[in-house]
């Protein structure tokens, strides 16, 4: 790579940063005109620390900014320690964004009370329909939640601790987050004592939830390209160049009775628009088919295991390969009782600059790479057939290195651990 490019790609990775913290500010603005606007005027909660925010807000007049701000940074500072600071930057962005727009929000939107002059309250935009404020609220703040997931930011709070016990229990996120959000927006009837506040409470969370899942299902929808051009190889080499796959398929014109090329390429909607510059800047006169693609699994989509869990716990190993035959052969050797996943299945990209140890020759470094950096037991399988593995805790520094002669020496001693 020359300077020049390495400069480039470098700028790139600025920018796209620049990109994500911007638009984590766009959708939690968009979060705390929900919650600010037409969540708390009518007494309503929702789950996570916005909601215990809320709660403490009603029964004690605390402003929630302040409430949510401390439990987040409770949270932060346990999370920092124990997922360290790489994972906690976006969500520290992202906690203190909320905090500011919530203050912002409700200071502008705050007037005297017609009854109690000497107070202020936060006005009804909707009248006395709470069941409409809930509906609004809960459709901004879907929204919002959305753009910070999308670009890779997090609100805190339950996230932080969904993460924290996924670290250390093979439970998934959703649950923990659910039970959490389940029993705050339960605890309101305490303090109104009022059901319909409660089944209020649920209804934002349903529909915040659907509206979170829209949205991103939106973005991570697919769509298959089918390229016809005698460019072929320009726009095949281009493609790849810009960190997509590509397919050459053999076919014939029937009409002429001549060879062609087909460049099949499988992207997220959000990236077809830079497959189309490219053919566009290469073959202006090319034929294009895009459709879209229903159910995409494998490398740099949805992986078999999201859609079908497996009943049982199943360890997690990855190998420092994206080697199909190697990967195969872990797989085939050590059972079902253990996940063997790819590089490109766990978002390492060798591309990247950051990655760059990934390539290293020495077995050990790279099984260390991934233990610190993705958090998974990590294989090096040789060509000669001798595995390294790596498992613990990084962050403790306890992590433990072990050499086998070969994968069934490996087998043997992983079936002996308890």
């Amino acid at each position: 790579m020359s300077i020049t490019d390495h400069f480039i790609k470098r700028q790139d990775k600025i920018f796209n940063e620049a990109k994500d913290y911007l638009l984590i500010l766009i959708g939690t603005f968009i979060y705390s005109i929900g919650f600010a606007a037409f969540i708390l005027p009518y007494g309503l909660t929702t789950g996570g620390v916005a909601g215990i925010s809320s709660i403490i807000y009603y029964a004690t007049g605390l402003e929630v900014q302040v409430t949510y701000f401390i439990i987040n940074l409770t949270f932060l500072i346990v999370a920092v320690k124990v997922l360290g600071l790489r994972f906690c930057l976006k969500t520290i962005w992202g906690v203190l964004s909320i905090t500011f727009w919530l203050w912002l929000m409700q200071h502008i939107l705050k007037e005297p009370d017609p009854i109690n002059p000497g107070k202020m309250i936060l006005p009804q935009f909707v009248g006395d329909q709470s069941f409409m404020a809930a509906v609004i609220g809960a459709l901004f703040s879907g929204t919002g939640l959305a753009i910070c997931f999308e670009n890779n930011g997090s609100t805190g709070g339950t996230d932080i601790i969904a993460a924290i016990v996924n670290k250390y229990r093979p439970v998934s996120l959703g649950s923990v987050i659910m039970a959490c959000d389940v029993i705050i927006i339960s605890s309101c009837y305490f303090i109104f004592h009022d059901p319909a506040r409660v089944i209020f409470g649920f209804v934002i969370l349903f529909i915040c939830s659907y509206t979170l899942d829209y949205w991103m299902r939106r973005h991570s929808q697919s769509v298959q390209f089918m390229i016809f051009s005698r460019n072929y190889r320009m726009i095949a080499d281009a493609i790849i160049e810009s960190g997509h796959g590509v397919t050459v398929l053999d076919g014939e014109g029937w009409y002429t009775k001549s060879e062609r090329r087909t460049v099949v390429c499988i992207v997220r909607k959000r990236q077809s628009k830079e497959i189309l510059r490219i053919i566009k800047l290469i073959d202006p006169y090319a034929m294009v088919s895009m459709s879209e693609a229903q159910g995409v699994y494998g490398h740099q989509f949805d992986t078999l295991q999201q859609i079908a869990k497996s009943k049982n716990k199943r360890r997690t190993l990855v190998l420092c390969s994206n080697n199909g035959t190697k990967i195969e052969t872990c797989r085939v050797a050590l059972g079902s009782r253990f996940e063997i996943r790819s590089l490109l299945d766990v978002g390492c990209d060798t591309r990247q600059d950051f990655n760059a140890a990934i390539l290293s020759q020495d077995p050990k470094n790279r099984v260390a790479f991934l233990k610190k950096y993705f958090g998974f037991d990590a294989l090096y399988l040789g060509k000669d057939g001798k595995v390294t593995l790596a498992e613990g805790d990084y962050d403790k520094e306890n992590v433990k290195f072990s050499y086998f002669d070969t994968i069934e020496e490996l087998k043997s001693y992983l079936k002996s651990e308890k």
